[in-house]
């Protein structure tokens, strides 16, 4: 592919729907873009499973798959590097704006080296955030002034659901989550609370 045919495909993601995607890639020429809207933790991310596809053809060889910041794209490091070595190996270049890298087709020792060392940076931010949080947590705890998330339903609703689930037998359980909003987990959180 030549470089006038070689396109700049966009990918973003953040972690729940209430959130924007609207600062990442902000500004930047690209031929499209493709979004997730889901943890990075969480395998199932669709748009970027189809980007990694081959028989997808969104990306080809000369194109470039531009992401904010390396956290975006993958959830650790081996998952970051798996997944820029699988599109090197295609002829796709990976770049990331945040981070000021790119990382070319025929990746060279020195660049997987700093992809390495970056990604892990990275990946350790994540788990002292996690961990400030899990301290901020158990010290609001012991002063008694942590109240827990708020529930997703109304005491009303939760009747609501529970009456449904009892009168479908127990079948339906992922379309009647999708209809109140709430994930699976959380159903069964709510039908268990009930027993």
């Amino acid at each position: 592919m030549n470089a006038s045919t070689a396109r700049r495909i966009g990918y973003r993601r953040v972690s729940t729907v209430d959130q924007s995607t609207a600062r990442q890639l902000e500004g930047l020429a690209l031929d499209s873009i493709y979004e997730d809207k889901a943890s990075g933790s969480d395998t199932n991310r669709p748009q970027l499973q189809a980007l990694r596809n081959p028989k997808s053809a969104i990306l080809r060889p000369g194109d470039t798959l531009v992401v904010h910041s390396m956290d975006r794209l993958a959830r650790n490091l081996k998952d970051l590097r798996t997944i820029v070595e699988e599109l090197t190996d295609r002829g796709v270049r990976v770049e990331f704006v945040r981070d000021s890298m790119t990382f070319e087709p025929g990746r060279d020792a020195r660049s997987m080296l700093l992809l390495q060392l970056l990604g892990a940076v990275a990946e350790f931010e994540r788990s002292m955030i996690r961990e400030r949080q899990q301290e901020g947590i158990e010290q609001a705890k012991a002063r008694g002034v942590y109240k827990g998330r708020k529930p997703s339903l109304t005491p009303e609703r939760v009747q609501d659901l529970k009456a449904r689930d009892a009168a479908a037998g127990g079948k339906g359980r992922t379309a009647l989550a999708r209809e109140f909003g709430i994930s699976r987990e959380t159903l069964y959180q709510y039908l268990k609370a009930a027993a």
